[in-house]
């Protein structure tokens, strides 16, 4: 709960919430609606981490709807970190699943920063993350 509301502070948490211990993992699916991302945003404008999460946003959507992995101790810090595909990190992931008309459009705006006038990303490009999350190389 604490990871979730450090990225999305205004998140509606059910009454009751059961914290993960060692040797006892859990998992919980918390939907809501209209939750405000401005918050979290922000901390990936702070971490200069845009163009990664261009890729990392975009990477399984489908039409309107797009599902990416945040992860959970990373949060819990106060930052942004995307796993690796395959990967699984020590404290879990939290999963979002965002559904918005005109998505990509979205994706494209909530990201852009001022180093797309001279280099123009977009989702799927040459300068995209791969598929194994290695970085593309150019100059």
């Amino acid at each position: 709960a604490d990871a979730v509301h450090a990225l999305f502070p205004e998140f509606p948490l059910p009454g009751e919430v059961v914290e993960p211990e060692f040797g006892a993992a859990s998992n919980h699916v918390w939907e809501a609606e209209h939750v405000s991302l401005g918050h979290f945003l922000s901390m990936l404008h702070t971490q200069r981490i845009l163009d990664t999460s261009l890729d990392a946003m975009g990477r399984h959507r489908n039409g309107d709807t797009t599902v990416f992995e945040m992860a959970r101790q990373a949060a819990l810090s106060s930052k942004v970190a995307f796993p690796l595909p395959g990967e699984a990190p020590l404290g879990g992931v939290i999963q979002v699943t965002l559904t918005s008309p005109n998505l990509m459009d979205w994706l494209h705006a909530a990201t852009w920063h001022k180093g797309r006038d001279s280099v123009p990303r977009s989702l799927d490009d040459e300068r995209s993350m791969a598929k194994d999350g290695e970085a593309s190389t150019w100059v």
